[in-house]
Order: structure tokens, then sequence, then C-alpha cells
């Protein structure tokens, strides 16, 4: 299952982003001067749980465009990208060069990263922004997480709300119930890539779909806390426009020693 999604995901990834790019972003020497003239900015929600950035060692999965780390880079950051797309990598190391700072930029899946033993020892793992709708195993994906952060070292997750990417349907000033609104639903759903509306109406046809799952906010903290992950903080930010819904959350976790089973094994005697 995860295999096909994947691919789905890999051949949506790699068709027409850097257009999408440059149409939202601008030329990469545009968005390095961006970037480079506050580094601050991209980051903004991060920082107070980051420190000083110089001299970390900081992962970031799924890391598309690079704006926030190249933003971490500038900062003083020794930073590394994992992503499925050749297209957000291309624009990615385009905007470093300019900005001049490098990235180490592994274009693979993150769960099947060639020689993903070697990505060890990171002080902090970021992740966000529209990604984990793309793992039908969130524990898999966070053991991941979990081995490549160093003892004590910090996961940062930011992501689309549950509550508003599957019960809300906000379109400009209106907000209701979806009709097919249902918390709970799991299963693997086709969508519409997300740069979909930067891209001319002339250009969205063609454009391959992507496959999902959403997840809800118990089955994304369960999976969390099931590798190793001690919760720090769950941060909950309201839609700009109808604030009595959320649109993001935030979870900081660190990394601690293994658990003990949360159902122990009872051994029977004989």
């Amino acid at each position: 299952m995860q295999d096909k999604q994947t691919e789905m995901n890999r051949l949506a990834w790699n068709t027409k982003a850097y257009d999408a790019w440059l149409i939202e972003y601008g030329a990469p020497a545009e968005e390095a001067d961006k970037l480079v003239g506050n580094p601050q900015y991209p980051l903004r929600r991060w920082l107070k749980y980051i420190g000083e950035p110089k001299g970390q060692r900081i992962i970031n999965l799924l890391g598309s465009t690079g704006r926030k780390a190249i933003s971490l880079a500038i900062l003083g950051a020794d930073v590394t990208i994992v992503d499925i797309s050749e297209d957000n990598k291309r624009y990615a190391l385009e905007v470093s060069e300019a900005a001049g700072v490098k990235v180490e930029y592994i274009n693979a899946d993150v769960l099947n990263i060639p020689n993903e033993e070697d990505l060890r020892g990171f002080d902090l793992v970021l992740m966000e922004f529209g990604i984990l709708h793309y793992f039908s195993d969130l524990r898999q994906l966070f053991a991941i997480v979990a081995r490549m952060l160093k003892t004590n070292g910090r996961f940062i997750l930011t992501d689309f709300h549950p509550v508003a990417t599957k019960l809300i349907d906000i379109t400009g000033d209106k907000a209701a119930l979806k009709s097919d609104a249902d918390y709970f639903q799991s299963k693997l759903l086709e969508g519409t890539i997300s740069f979909h509306g930067i891209l001319p109406e002339e250009e969205r046809n063609d454009l391959p779909p992507v496959m999902l799952r959403k997840w809800t906010l118990g089955e994304i903290l369960s999976a969390l806390a099931s590798e190793g992950m001690y919760l720090r903080i769950l941060e909950e930010e309201p839609n700009k426009i109808h604030s009595q819904f959320p649109e993001f959350y935030t979870v900081i976790a660190d990394k601690i020693v293994a658990n003990s089973p949360l159902i122990p094994v009872i051994k029977q005697e004989v």
C-alpha cells in the first residue's frame, strides 16, 4: 500500500513543481534575497524551540523548496534536506547557491533513504506543512525520526490540523461542515497536488493526482509516543479568518530512552 502511494506521489511531485515555484516565489535569486534579508521569518513558529541555530545539525524531512532549511543555514546551522521531488531539489539548490549557503539535499523517499544509517546524531528533525498525509504508517516514519536524533534531540512537527482537513470546508469568508465529514475515515484518498492552484489553469488538467492518508490527532500523537518520543507541547493555531476553527498544529517532542510496554506482557506460569 505504501509503495503504491509513494510512487503516485513521486510522479505528482516531479511534474511541474519547479514551474510552480517560479510563479509562487520568483526566480531563485529573488527568493534568496528575501531569505537572506529576513531568515527568521520562515522560522518564526519554531525559533523559540530551536534556540540558536548556529552549529546545530538539522535535518528537514520532506523539505520541499528548502525555504526553512536555507533560512536555518543562513543562521549558521548544518542542514540536510530529504525530499522525493527532483523539481524541489533543483529549486532549493539554486536558491541556496544564490544565497551563498550550502545545504545537503538528498533526493529520496524518506522511508527508503540510501545509506540512512549514516544520518544519525542530529540535534533537530523538522517536518512542516502537508507531510504526514503522504504516509500510510506513521510509526515507521517516526521510528526513522527517532533514529536520526541524538539523545535529547528535538523533533518539531507542524502540519494542517485534522479538524481542518477532515471536517471543515473553508472557502473565502464561508466555513461549513463538509458534506462527507468523517473524522475517523482511514482510507487512502486521491487528491490534487498542493501547487495545483499556482499554475495557469490550462496546465492543471495534466497534473497527476496524489494519494493521501488523513490522520486524526490521536493517531499522530500515539504513533509518536510509541517510538519513544517525549511530548513537550502541542500548540493549535486558529484559522486567520474563522478563528473558531483550528488550522495548524505544532508538536514539540524530545528523544528519550525506550518506553516500557504500554500493555505489559504477562508471563504464564507453567
